[in-house]
């Protein structure tokens, strides 16, 4: 996502905050449907990341007034609360009034993001059509275990990258670690479910990383 050229030492921009948020949160749930305590906890925390991030996006840039703070007149850009002095890697290294170096840091991230988001939809899609009761383990499930949260962990990298702040370089840990909770819980759902056929399944087929198509003859 680009950012908009905001003056000001608040940004204020609070339609593009809900905007933001809302279109993001419709994304996620037309193919994330959190069903127990355990996956609203999970998707409490992506919430809360992405209120946050946008928050300090378009909203009150909290992590410059903190950094603007602490480093007085050694803060690396006369300008520090225009809009694309919010992209703070490019701030430090020198590039925050680059256009080319703007231009490919949002083609990166927006690339990770869409790509995040695609995995989240492959997911979904294959679940959504496979008969009940069927461990599904075709498609990117050949490739990964659990391609909506590696999705969803793309997701929230991308836009990292593209944004970080304070509260979100906090969070995105916590995030990481509450979904990789969640798969370990939902695994042993499947291992009590599915026996041995999850059991090689899950020998076979990596959880989140892909490290090359495996030869799914336990089908």
């Amino acid at each position: 996502m680009h950012g908009v050229d905001i003056g000001g030492y608040a940004y204020g921009f609070w339609t593009m905050v809900s905007f933001s948020i809302l279109i993001v949160l419709f994304l996620v749930f037309s193919f994330v449907k959190p069903k127990n305590k355990f996956e609203w906890r999970s998707m409490g925390a992506f919430l809360g990341f992405i209120v946050a991030l946008f928050t300090e996006m378009y909203g009150v840039p909290l992590t410059i007034y903190f950094l603007t703070g602490l480093l007085g007149n050694k803060y690396p850009v006369f300008d520090p609360f225009s809009h694309a002095s919010g992209h703070l890697w490019l701030v430090f290294i020198g590039l925050s009034h680059s256009v080319l170096a703007m231009t490919i840091l949002h083609i990166i991230t927006n690339g990770i993001i869409f790509f995040g988001f695609y995995l989240v939809y492959k997911g979904w899609k294959l679940i959504h059509d496979a008969k009940k009761d069927e461990l599904v383990i075709e498609g990117i499930y050949s490739y990964i275990r659990h391609p909506q949260y590696t999705g969803l962990f793309l997701v929230t990298l991308g836009f990292f990258v593209q944004w970080p702040t304070i509260i979100t370089l906090f969070m995105w840990p916590i995030l990481m670690f509450t979904y990789f909770r969640l798969s370990k819980r939902e695994e042993k759902q499947l291992e009590e479910k599915f026996g041995d056929k999850f059991y090689e399944y899950k020998r076979l087929v990596p959880a989140f990383i892909p490290v090359g198509k495996k030869q799914n003859n336990f089908r």
